[in-house]
């Protein structure tokens, strides 16, 4: 390979790694907003966050196209070669990042005639910090290829399964108290549903980094809450 064409071959990488990056920011930002405009009952924020999907959607596009290129321009194996697919894969979770804050964001206008409780609001708000901080730290070992951080991400899934199911039974219990409650809590249940799949995507995106890294799947079975299984099969 010439100088002038690994040259070329180079930026076609920082390209989607830039892009994946970019990505990312966006849909932390998404998940954010759209998390605020529940709590808040800012519809204005949640439309934001509904139209910025579109951004999301064509980034998305991009990567794969220009993966696409590269891969029957030049042909790369091995490290490359997963740095290319990986890549394909990580924009992959990250739209689906996007869809989930929208689809939460969608949630806003039918539960803005009702007053949330706060105890839920703290829930909503814990659970989202918890899966912000996990995607974040998950961005921050993209741009290092650490497979060692990569797989502790992986290993700290549970948590967010265990505030998940926490959170589901508390709106159980305001459904049971006073029926009143079931329209808004069954739309909350949705978004801290949508919450918690985030972090199955971070946890996909360290799984995709500790491939890129090594050229192998990370050991053993993805860790995971029971009890979160049993009601995520509830809530589908």
């Amino acid at each position: 390979m010439s100088t002038h064409i690994a040259s070329v071959y180079d930026e076609d990488l920082k390209y989607l790694a830039r892009r994946i990056s970019e990505m990312g920011g966006l849909a932390e930002q998404m998940v954010a907003e759209s998390v605020r405009a529940l709590v808040n009952a800012d519809l204005g924020l949640a439309q934001k966050v509904i139209s910025d999907d579109v951004l999301l959607d064509e980034a998305e596009r991009q990567i794969g196209e220009k993966a696409i290129v590269t891969i029957a321009k030049r042909q790369p194996v091995a490290s490359d070669l997963r740095e290319i697919m990986g890549s394909i894969r990580i924009a992959a979770d990250l739209e689906r990042v996007g869809d989930l804050g929208k689809n939460t964001a969608k949630r806003v206008i039918a539960v803005t005639s009702t007053s949330l409780p706060r105890q839920l609001a703290r829930g909503l708000e814990h659970l989202a910090e918890l899966a912000l901080t996990q995607l974040k730290e998950v961005l921050d070992v993209y741009a290092s290829r650490s497979p060692e951080k990569a797989n502790s991400i992986r290993e700290r899934d549970e948590e967010i399964d265990a505030i998940y199911t926490s959170l589901f039974r508390e709106l159980l219990t305001y459904m049971m108290e006073d029926p009143r409650n079931i329209t808004s809590c069954t739309h909350l249940l949705f978004c801290a549903k949508n919450i918690e799949r985030i972090g199955d995507h971070a946890t996909n995106i360290a799984e995709t980094i500790y491939y890129m890294a090594t050229g192998s799947q990370p050991a053993g079975e993805r860790p995971k809450d029971d009890s979160a299984n049993t009601v995520g099969a509830i809530n589908s």
